[in-house]
């Protein structure tokens, strides 16, 4: 039987997790990047985004290391931080 998923992620807690994985580039272990983040949240909530990561191929689990591997775009990070954000 699968686990009940309480609630899905919000996006700045998706992209809050992803930046600390990014700019770490590694973790040694799921517990201690979770205990590094800013905004305390949820395991569950945590677990939910890094399989979503995983499956999105933004991050590689080697044993218990979370790895970024998914590669910068300047490009990109110049056109997020010009646009307006919507509330």
């Amino acid at each position: 039987m699968a686990k009940e998923v309480l609630h899905e992620p919000q996006l700045d807690t998706i992209m809050m997790v992803e930046n600390a994985i990014s700019k770490a580039k590694s973790y040694p272990t799921r517990r201690a990047l979770w205990m590094s983040l800013p905004k305390k949240i949820q395991y569950q909530t945590f677990s939910r985004i890094l399989d979503y990561l995983e499956s999105s191929s933004k991050i590689v689990m080697k044993g218990n290391k979370l790895i970024w591997i998914f590669p910068a775009n300047p490009k990109l990070q110049r056109l997020l931080s010009e646009s307006a954000v919507l509330r």
